[in-house]
């Protein structure tokens, strides 16, 4: 008589999946937050490149895991983005409503602990979102797949689509733009989140 493992291996899997997407999710929000601009839309991208990574890849070997994440949250984002321009282009001609509540006023505010540590630090990334979101595409998406998410330059080649020499080209101009954007703010969060990219 022979058992079924399959059940057991299905667990497994299942388990296997589960600490993956919870050990991606946070980096992938906030290079979902980056490019997208928008938390709504950003989470958004984020459970959809989640669900389609489960119901099409979860056989996958678990080092496939982490290229084919992040390739559908960049197609993800892409997507977001187009459904933008076309909602702001049929937007642009409905009338603005005065009425609508202020999304900073009703935004949810957190306690600290070290106020001046904590606006330094907030100001810090702050400045570091935004000069992220000002590079061009293939630099910002080569700078946070390298340092967000630490993947090697053949990964992110793999999950850009082109070659390893052009994620070190785009890397390496992010870099030195960020350098020059940041300045002061260099020494910072800039510097450790780019420490633990390497």
């Amino acid at each position: 008589m022979q058992l079924d493992n399959s059940a057991g291996t299905e667990s497994q899997a299942g388990r296997a999946m589960d600490a993956f997407l919870a050990d991606v999710e946070r980096k992938a929000f906030v290079i979902a937050r980056i490019s997208l601009r928008d938390d709504e839309d950003a989470l958004d991208a984020v459970q959809e490149a989640m669900i389609r990574l489960v119901r099409k890849y979860a056989s996958r070997p678990h080092g496939e895991w982490k290229p084919l994440f992040y390739r559908i949250l960049k197609n993800r984002i892409v997507d977001q983005q187009r459904r933008r321009n076309v909602r702001q282009r049929f937007m642009a001609w409905l009338p603005i409503s005065e009425d609508a509540p202020d999304p900073i006023a009703a935004a949810p505010g957190r306690p600290v602990e070290q106020p001046d540590r904590q606006l330094e630090l907030s100001e810090s990334m702050a400045s570091l979102e935004t000069a992220v979101g000002n590079l061009p595409a293939r630099q910002s998406q080569a700078f946070l797949l390298r340092t967000m998410e630490g993947l090697s330059v053949a990964e992110t080649a793999s999950v850009m689509g082109c070659s390893q020499g052009s994620v070190k080209t785009h890397y390496f101009r992010a870099v030195h733009s960020l350098r020059i954007t940041l300045g002061e703010h260099w020494g910072g969060p800039a510097k450790k989140v780019r420490e633990a990219g390497k």
